[in-house]
């Protein structure tokens, strides 16, 4: 395989998943509806197969989840527009009054390979929603996990430490280890 196609406009997305996988991957923008669903594989599965239906070239998606324990599974994959209408301060405040602030970042990928078949890649990790926002870094609600085992959020944190340990690192390496054997 020469390359992929990885269904993103995101360049730092992209770029990662290119040293990760080790072969050049493209970045493409196609239209695809949006189904509503808690369950963060049923989403990206949808996707995925919209997007091959069109292209009938090797392709990969990834769809994010952020899960806080204490809203049985809330906001999941709604986490984006979530955060786009409260903001990570309103995401902060839906965790008052609950003792419970663990949550677990997933990142899903559903790569579908030239034959039209289906493999699913899981990162995931776990830890805590800040009290407060903290650092301006990354994107979306990174101001507001602070990962298991460390003091800082996602967005205090660069580019090259947060890459060295977050769930879309996990998802692609099981990716990466499922292209090379």
């Amino acid at each position: 395989m020469n390359f992929i196609y990885f269904a993103t406009t995101n360049e730092g997305k992209r770029q990662e998943a290119s040293q990760i996988l080790g072969i050049r991957v493209e970045g493409i923008k196609l239209d695809a509806p949006e189904i509503q669903s808690l369950d963060v594989n049923e989403v990206a599965h949808f996707k995925a197969r919209h997007y091959f239906d069109q292209l009938k070239h090797p392709l990969f998606v990834e769809d994010t989840a952020l899960i806080f324990n204490a809203l049985n599974g809330l906001p999941g994959p709604y986490i984006r527009d979530m955060s786009e209408a409260l903001g990570n301060e309103g995401l902060i405040k839906l965790l008052a009054g609950f003792a419970d602030r663990s949550a677990r970042a997933v990142s899903v990928l559903v790569y579908i390979d030239g034959e039209g078949k289906e493999h699913i890649f899981e990162g995931v990790v776990g830890g805590t929603i800040a009290d407060s926002v903290r650092g301006e870094g990354g994107f979306g609600w990174d101001p507001i996990f602070i990962p298991a085992g460390s003091s800082k959020t996602f967005g205090e944190m660069d580019r090259t430490e947060k890459n060295k340990i977050s769930m879309r690192k996990l998802a692609l390496e099981k990716m990466a280890a499922f292209l090379y054997t």
